[in-house]
């Protein structure tokens, strides 16, 4: 009986990331897919009578491809610059679009808001230790208010890593620990849980 326990959870454990991981992906796919997709097999329909399931991804990749060419031309960075400042006037957009900006910032370009070192904190209070990531060491206005050296951390909320607090600290009372970045984010994930060699 005791076997069967083990076995049951050691099967979950092995299933249930793989699961995951393979609806995830179904799930992206089928979006962007679906993004044109429709539109594309419509025509295809019309004129082979045949659906094709990816076409519509492709095309999405094409067009990307295409604005980005398109603004990395003189012209057509002013163009999206006005575009851009058209856009974000709007009502409602003007909340939520400079954060979803922000976010595929982080996630995409590699040399801007990049979490810069992994840090040990002190905070929320004296005695207890949060991780969090040291975003910014050149905070003149602050340390100007100081009499030491301040940086601005991030400390993030589990299990959104991305989502938290940025807190002032003096430089020289945060700990360094030997931990990636990428490894502090999965820590954060995993609620403490997960085990780095």
């Amino acid at each position: 009986m005791l076997n069967l326990k083990r076995y049951f959870f050691t099967g979950l454990i092995i299933i249930i990331p793989l699961f995951l991981t393979a609806w995830l992906a179904i799930f992206i796919f089928r979006f962007f897919d679906g993004i044109l997709g429709g539109f594309v097999n419509d025509i295809l329909k019309d004129v082979f009578g045949r659906y094709v399931p990816g076409l519509g991804l492709i095309a999405d990749l094409l067009i990307i491809l295409l604005v980005g060419f398109i603004a990395s031309r003189i012209v057509g960075k002013k163009m999206f610059i006005k575009i851009e400042q058209w856009f974000i006037n709007l009502p409602f957009i003007k909340n939520v679009y400079p954060g979803f900006k922000e976010i595929v910032h982080i996630f995409l370009l590699e040399k801007e808001h990049k979490f810069k070192k992994v840090v040990l904190v002190e905070y929320p209070s004296k005695g207890l230790w949060t991780l969090g990531f040291i975003t910014n060491e050149e905070v003149k206005k602050v340390t100007g208010s100081f009499e030491k050296e301040m940086v601005a951390v991030f400390v993030s909320t589990t299990p959104g890593p991305f989502s938290g607090y940025v807190v002032f600290v003096a430089k020289d009372e945060l700990r360094y620990p030997d931990i990636a970045v990428k490894d502090a984010i999965k820590i954060l994930i995993s609620g403490g849980v997960l085990k780095l060699d």
